[in-house]
């Protein structure tokens, strides 16, 4: 059998791609979810312990431990975890052909070796698997994204929030439908992705995370059966809100995902307005308006030794647009559900780190990206030198406030023959118009650098 390694593995995110997501390997491999399946295991004992249920009232004597200090053993099951305590999961569910008993069988080992047997049976009690993979899977997501996706984007967001404030004063021919249309100034192009990634992260810290914690069929009924006395809804509130989790009520077997859905939905989004990015730089590129730091080494083409191609720009692009595929599809499939569970969300969330790789991917090529561009000053002017017609909205503007007859109808005439428009142009039909000098010399000081607006 082929050993796996970057070379042989199937998904470009673990082969090609390896170097820049190999920091979500302890969120979304098969280790980090045995890991967190054992974290909320633990928690969940350990929150048990704290009711406490009548069996758990004397838990840890004879042990010569106190409770706190067996808390922190318990802790440790999980903190200190290593693919090696992994593996003996998976030859736990070699028999099990379950892998949250399994997870469940190598806690009561755990617990046999800590000397902790008699109130092993308080594992998992009363739980289903869902409990805790709804758990689980949620809060890897939510520190996956909090610890390495959202400071990446921030990243790419310092570098763009620092490119505007340079470029904020640089003229540029505005192109609407392709075309040449009002100026502006490249800073603020630039601050319109700012300004729209800023909302969609307020937006992003404004949603939870769900998380299903009820039982068999979501109504707590082995819980209510044993101990009837508690208010057990209270506690799953308490519970999966200390892990930094809202809990879904009321709930079939499994989490109904539509909160889910929203984290995906908003992830697509702040993609979505990168792939726009990502597009409008090669643009800009392709007119010359940025130039590219050569990299010594580097190959533009296989054939053609001048070539500096854009290659970060498309790689972010078709990563974006692989991690959007893979949200979409999240976020219509997991809402959906036949009656009180199917099992077609057990493998699809195995796939939540997917996009969230890809995600990765593309942010390390944006911001190796912007951190190459080189502004072509000479480019963006000479544009503007070749497109005196933009000022024509400004003229017929002022014409239109002096009342002149027919201010946009006579500079239609004039910008659409055909002809090459330059200063000399404008110069000589503001020459030919029935208004003062002063208007006449208000008119000569717009000019394609000047007419920028706010």
């Amino acid at each position: 059998m082929i050993k796996l390694n970057p070379l042989t593995a199937v998904s470009p995110t673990d082969g090609r791609y390896a170097s820049k997501t190999s920091s979500l390997r302890r969120y979304f491999s098969e280790y980090a979810l045995i890991r967190y399946r054992t974290r909320v295991e633990i928690e969940y004992f350990i929150a048990l312990c704290g009711i406490p249920l009548p069996q758990l009232q004397g838990f840890g004597e004879g042990t010569g431990k106190t409770r706190e200090e067996l808390f922190v053993e318990l802790r440790k099951i999980y903190e200190d975890m290593l693919p090696e305590d992994a593996a003996r999961v998976k030859e736990i569910e070699k028999t099990t052909n379950h892998d949250v008993k399994a997870v469940e069988y190598h806690i009561k080992e755990q617990f046999d070796r800590i000397g902790l047997s008699a109130w092993k049976e308080f594992i998992h009690f009363g739980l289903t698997s869902q409990d805790i993979n709804n758990t689980a899977q949620p809060l890897m997501l939510k520190e996956a994204l909090e610890n390495e996706y959202i400071p990446a984007l921030k990243e790419v967001l310092a570098t763009l929030s620092a490119d505007a404030l340079e470029w904020k004063d640089i003229p540029m021919l505005a192109k609407t439908h392709g075309q040449p249309a009002t100026p502006t100034r490249l800073g603020k192009e630039i601050m319109v992705f700012v300004a729209r990634l800023e909302e969609q992260l307020r937006q992003f810290a404004e949603l939870s995370y769900p998380a299903k914690f009820g039982g068999a069929t979501g109504n707590m009924n082995a819980h209510k059966v044993a101990y009837p006395q508690i208010d057990w809804k209270s506690f799953a509130d308490g519970f999966v809100s200390s892990l930094g989790l809202k809990r879904s009520f009321p709930t079939t077997q499994i989490d109904h995902y539509d909160n889910l859905a929203a984290v995906f939905d908003c992830l697509r989004r702040i993609n979505t307005i990168l792939i726009d990015l990502c597009r409008d730089i090669w643009t800009y590129i392709s007119m010359e308006y940025f130039r590219q730091k050569v990299v010594k080494g580097e190959v533009g083409s296989s054939a053609m030794p001048h070539k500096v191609n854009p290659i970060d720009f498309e790689n972010a692009e078709g990563n974006l647009g692989m991690a959007n595929a893979v949200l979409t599809f999240l976020s219509m499939k997991l809402p959906i559900s036949r009656l009180q569970r199917d099992l077609t969300d057990s493998t699809v969330q195995r796939n939540i780190g997917v996009p969230v790789a890809h995600g990765m991917i593309a942010l390390a090529s944006l911001k190796k990206g912007l951190g190459k561009l080189i502004l072509n000053k000479e480019a963006i002017d000479a544009d503007l030198h070749r497109n005196w017609a933009v000022v024509a909205e400004a003229l017929q503007t002022i014409l239109r406030r002096e009342g002149y007859p027919n201010p946009y109808e006579t500079l239609k005439a004039l910008t659409r023959t055909g002809a090459a428009i330059d200063e000399k142009t404008i110069s000589d039909f503001i020459d030919t118009l029935n208004v003062s000098e002063s208007i006449k010399a208000e008119m000569r000081a717009v000019t394609p650098w000047t007419y920028t607006g706010i």
